[in-house]
Order: structure tokens, then C-alpha cells, then sequence
């Protein structure tokens, strides 16, 4: 697990690469609630299968409740973040950090000829990053102590 791992191999190990969207014409209360069931802080939104926008925490916090606006009276089209920056699954772990943390955002949609194929996050990454991390400071104690194959 290394920073320069594609995000394919991320996604591979991943328990849980669900794609989660939503339509761009639902309210905002719709993706709040599907957010919160399944305890996730972005929405892909798609018409079809094409990529329109995300929708995040953020765009709610920022975009409804500060601005008066209701959640249930808003369209997801209203206060998605479009364009939406994404990634393909070759691009590496480490080229991904850059751009979230170039732009600010945490959530990457990867698509691979036109469809999403899936959705890495921040936390994705930096889990990634410390297991990598974890197995060089396994490997360096084992030789270190003997362990490790020679």
C-alpha cells in the first residue's frame, strides 16, 4: 500500500464501494437522508449513468441552511458542486491527495470510460497511506530483529 498504488487498487479494497447518486431534480432532503443512512458525507449525482455533479455536507451547510433556504423546497441541481473534478482508476494515490488538497474538496468520483466506477474519499486515502506505512514499519523491525526473510 503505497502512495504511488493507482486508486484502481483502492478501490479493489475497499469493503464497501457502493456508488451512491442521486438525481439532480430530488430535493436536498432526499440526499440528506440518504447521506445519513448510509453515513456518508457526498453524493454523486447522476442523470443516467452521466456524471453531473457531487453534492456534499459542505454544499448543504454553505448553500441551504446558512442562506434561509429549505432543504425539502431545493433541488440537488440547485446547490451541487458542477463541474466536478474526477479521477480515473489509474491515476495513483498520491496524484489524488494533491488535487483534494489543491481544490479543497474531499470526495474524488473515479470514472473509467464515461461511467463511474466508483467514489474514494480523504479518509480513504489516509487510511491507505498509514497501512502502507504500518507494513514498511513491520517489515524494518523484522529485519531489525532477525525475522525477516532473508
Amino acid at each position: 500500500m503505497k502512495i504511488t498504488d493507482s486508486i484502481a487498487c483502492v478501490l479493489k479494497n475497499k469493503p464497501q464501494n457502493r456508488i451512491l447518486s442521486i438525481g439532480p431534480e430530488e430535493s436536498v432532503y432526499a440526499a440528506l437522508t440518504a447521506m445519513a443512512k448510509y453515513d456518508v458525507g457526498a453524493l454523486i449525482v447522476l442523470s443516467g449513468n452521466r456524471l453531473l455533479g457531487i453534492l456534499s455536507e459542505r454544499d448543504y451547510a454553505r448553500k441551504v441552511a446558512l442562506l434561509g433556504h429549505h432543504s425539502k423546497e431545493t433541488q440537488v441541481q440547485e446547490i451541487m458542486t458542477a463541474p466536478v473534478t474526477a479521477v480515473s482508476p489509474q491515476n495513483t494515490v498520491d496524484e489524488c491527495m494533491a488535487l483534494m488538497t489543491q481544490h479543497h474538496f474531499r470526495h474524488l468520483p473515479v470514472v473509467d470510460k464515461g461511467a463511474v466506477v466508483g467514489i474514494v474519499s480523504i479518509g480513504d486515502l489516509v487510511k491507505w497511506v498509514i497501512s502502507g506505512q504500518e507494513q514498511a514499519i513491520q517489515d524494518l523491525e523484522g529485519y531489525i530483529t532477525g525475522a525477516y526473510p532473508a
